[in-house]
């Protein structure tokens, strides 16, 4: 896949409300995936951008998890640069400026890895569970800046769907592996694919706001 451009299961700590510092380390190709909005299937390429935290929440509290582990959070995406498209969005504010016309032609979304950025993130409650979303990504204060960023943690991991590394895959929690496994274009790769499972048209995703997940 060219990427020119939940709920977490088993032992898992939210990370709090607030504004934090953060990192990409992961871009995973998910395939298309189906979804329900509105009460209606839809179906569209989603990739998934995942970023580890620094600092310390509003008590002094250190943002990791008890293994020492900086908390991560993710978000889902349409790889899509349309005019509407949430994942531009992002891009621009993270950023700081919009893209020039060369750049909407073909942006390599792999070069996110490593980039950092501010992340607010709010919490909702849902049925009885507490969620964790990111409300915004702005670029990294010139103030914080200049005195000096952490030192990463996690390594940067980038996986395409079309031409998986197993070794990075085989690395996934078992949910991940999961979702991935059901889209289309894995199970072309692996044989496990019947015609009446096969999405010819998803529908453009640059018309309306990504999917909540």
């Amino acid at each position: 896949m060219s990427l020119k451009v939940s709920e977490t299961k088993g032992d898992f700590k939210l990370a709090p409300p607030g504004n934090h510092l953060a990192r990409c380390y992961r871009v995973i190709d998910l395939g298309t995936q189906k979804t329900i909005w509105n009460g209606k299937p839809k179906v569209s390429k989603k990739v998934q951008i995942v970023w580890e935290l620094h600092g310390e929440d509003a008590d002094g509290n250190p943002l990791t998890m008890d293994d020492g582990r900086p908390l991560s959070v993710q978000k889902r995406f349409t790889p899509s640069l349309g005019p509407k498209a949430t994942l531009r969005a992002v891009l621009v504010s993270w950023r700081g400026r919009p893209f020039t016309p060369e750049e909407l032609e073909g942006f390599e979304l792999q070069n996110i890895l490593g980039a950092w950025c501010m992340l607010t993130l709010t919490h909702d409650t849902r049925d009885g569970k507490t969620y964790c979303n990111i409300s915004s990504v702005t670029g990294v204060p010139s103030t914080i800046k200049k005195m000096g960023l952490p030192q990463p943690y996690n390594e940067n991991i980038w996986f395409d769907v079309d031409k998986p590394d197993m070794e990075v895959f085989n690395s996934f929690p078992d949910y991940l592996k999961e979702t991935i496994q059901n889209s289309p274009e894995w199970k072309m790769r692996t044989g496990d694919y019947e015609t009446s499972e096969h999405i010819s048209q998803p529908e453009p995703e640059d018309q309306s706001d990504d999917i909540p997940f």
